[in-house]
């Protein structure tokens, strides 16, 4: 979900918070409104940190006051819900229990205790959000990987969203994390930054510490287009960063060869910018040669697997971050939202993603991670007669 369909959900929530919560309230007219309207500022926050604080992608202001204005609209976001799924439940109870029915449904001390309970999910759910990510180990097997490829060893890293939340501290962190794997390559699967090259580029130096015997490959996710894409594009290659855009390369490893290929981003059509070319990335490859795609977007798995993708690597949907809604950002992505999936012989991970965009630092349910990937040889899956 991207910063401006976040818009039209919060707005979406917020308006269904007045109706049933602030409109029953026995208060005078002046203090629903009052009432209402600091509800809608708390959803729609990012109207004003766009236009006097930077941008929507990364407003320039300090981390607490971005923790602060992520919990007031993490509350409201997870009150909304709760209020919904009482009234669901309340109308589903008529007939099998009406007082039930009727202290769900009506304006009570229980939508009171549902907004407290908001307001502690919308803490622990920001302290979720900024925490150095753990490292979580998993185990990939591969329809016809080579042997000589079996323990192959990627740390991926992804959605890392540099930001005034998350900054240079955090990143070198996540770096040192990453580093102690020693894993055999490190790929970072786009939305590395938020925000502009000159606001941003010290807290993604710690990037260029990444160190791994394959190298360490990218690639841009539809965040880097939003901010000076190409002032970001040579930022990256100052740090070190090979950024595959719609190219690949053939890597090495005890002896046999794979090939690592890398798209851009559909945002790219916006800045006149080259858009995700699949085929090309791949022209030029030798057919023998395994493959692992880097897509930003899980929901492009469907045409890798086509085109004979051994493994595709993609974050873009955070996990869902809040477990239940994540099923909406399954359904934007495709059927595809968090971690394994089979597309046909295609492997597709999915990572919850190091970080996330600093408007809505929430998660309940769906933690940031450090993916330590092992591939592992499997035979080919038998076609059925």
């Amino acid at each position: 979900m991207g910063p401006h369909v976040f818009h039209l959900y919060a707005g979406i929530i917020a308006l269904y918070v007045i109706l049933r919560f602030v409109r029953p309230l026995p208060w005078g007219r002046t203090a629903k409104v009052l009432l209402s309207a600091l509800i809608v500022v708390g959803a729609e926050h990012h109207v004003v940190t766009r236009n006097v604080f930077g941008s929507m992608a990364s407003p320039e202001v300090p981390g607490w006051l971005l923790m602060g204005l992520g919990w007031a609209t993490g509350t409201l976001v997870v009150f909304g819900l709760l209020l919904i799924l009482s009234d669901l439940l309340g109308c589903l109870s008529r007939r099998v229990s009406p007082r039930a029915s009727r202290v769900l449904l009506a304006p009570s001390g229980w939508r009171c205790g549902l907004l407290v309970l908001a307001a502690c999910l919308g803490a622990l759910g920001v302290r979720e959000a900024v925490r150095v990510p753990p490292v979580k180990t998993v185990e990939v097997a591969i329809p016809g990987w080579p042997q000589a490829l079996d323990g192959l060893r990627i740390a991926q890293l992804t959605d890392l969203h540099a930001s005034r939340l998350l900054d240079a501290r955090w990143m070198e962190q996540v770096v040192a994390r990453s580093n102690a794997l020693k894993a055999d390559l490190i790929v970072i699967t786009g939305d590395m930054v938020d925000g502009s090259p000159a606001a941003r580029v010290a807290d993604v130096k710690p990037l260029q510490d990444l160190a791994a015997p394959l190298g360490v490959l990218a690639i841009p996710g539809n965040h880097e287009y939003y901010v000076d894409y190409l002032g970001w594009v040579d930022a990256f290659q100052k740090t070190g960063l090979r950024l595959l855009r719609n190219e690949h390369v053939t890597l090495t490893h005890a002896g046999q060869r794979f090939v690592v290929a890398g798209l851009t981003d559909r945002v790219a059509e916006r800045i006149a910018e080259t858009m995700p070319d699949l085929a090309g990335a791949l022209a030029g490859r030798d057919p023998a040669d395994p493959v692992i795609l880097l897509d930003h977007r899980p929901g492009n798995a469907p045409q890798a697997a086509q085109a004979g993708v051994s493994l595709q690597l993609s974050g873009h949907t955070h996990g869902g971050q809040i477990l239940g809604p994540d099923r909406l950002a399954k359904w934007m992505n495709g059927g595809f939202v968090s971690g394994l999936y089979d597309v046909g012989d295609l492997r597709l991970y999915v990572s919850n993603g190091a970080g996330l965009w600093p408007g809505f630092p929430v998660r309940l349910g769906r933690r940031n991670e450090i993916t330590e990937l092992v591939l592992r040889a499997a035979p080919p899956r038998q076609v059925p007669r």
